[in-house]
């Protein structure tokens, strides 16, 4: 069972979850992020916090290759340097003014990101896809306890329906929570991947009453 959720790479979201030019938050141990996919298809990943007035860049938008703030619209690149700042059209940004950015990665229908300046292999899970993705209030052995799973590596996996189906942990929020996304062999029946996000959530129920039971034992 995978004791620690923050390896080099973290799976935030699922390709699905991110469509061309959209932005959604998104949360590695280290750091919240604004996660964003350009109208070209590129995933970019920096800090969630726009330098000028401390604004979450996750409630911005995206046009073409960029990543504007919603509060002033001054606007980031894919490496973190703004590009341009509205209330002044003439001025060109000092280098200066940038955002923090991270490492991104797509595979196997997932979205991975580091914070590490490493270059490091992607985890592969080939032969699945992503399926959808649930925040969960409980830890990860307590998960992996109501699943009676095995580990593959980084992951938790279990049979449902008689498909594979595979659950990649990650931070959710400050308050303890993990998020689960769920993979499903990619040859799957539309039946198979209903029953796979049903037991899904009954697997939630059951481990955040577990996880209620144990803080008030």
């Amino acid at each position: 069972m995978p004791q620690d959720i923050s390896p080099a790479w973290t799976p935030v979201a699922l390709s699905t979850d991110l469509p061309e030019a959209s932005v959604i938050p998104a949360r590695i141990a280290t750091a919240a992020l604004a996660l964003w996919r350009s109208q070209g298809g590129t995933v970019s990943a920096v800090a969630d916090r726009c330098p000028h007035r401390g604004m979450r860049l996750s409630h911005g938008f995206v046009r073409g290759e960029a990543l504007s703030c919603i509060y002033h619209g001054w606007r980031y690149g894919k490496t973190g340097q703004c590009l341009a700042i509205p209330a002044h059209p003439s001025l060109a940004p000092p280098d200066a003014i940038r955002v923090a950015t991270y490492q991104t990665s797509e595979r196997d229908g997932v979205i991975w990101v580091s914070a590490s300046d490493e270059r490091s292999d992607v985890p592969a899970h080939d032969g699945m896809t992503g399926l959808r993705s649930i925040a969960l209030s409980a830890k990860p052995q307590t998960l992996a306890a109501c699943i009676g799973s095995i580990s593959v590596g980084d992951a938790i996996e279990w049979a449902v329906d008689g498909t594979k189906a595979r659950l990649l942990l990650a931070p959710s929020g400050e308050d303890g929570t993990i998020l689960v996304h769920l993979l499903i062999e990619s040859g799957a029946t539309l039946v198979q991947k209903v029953a796979a996000s049903h037991a899904l959530e009954a697997i939630r129920r059951h481990a955040e009453a577990l996880e209620h039971q144990g803080e008030t034992a």
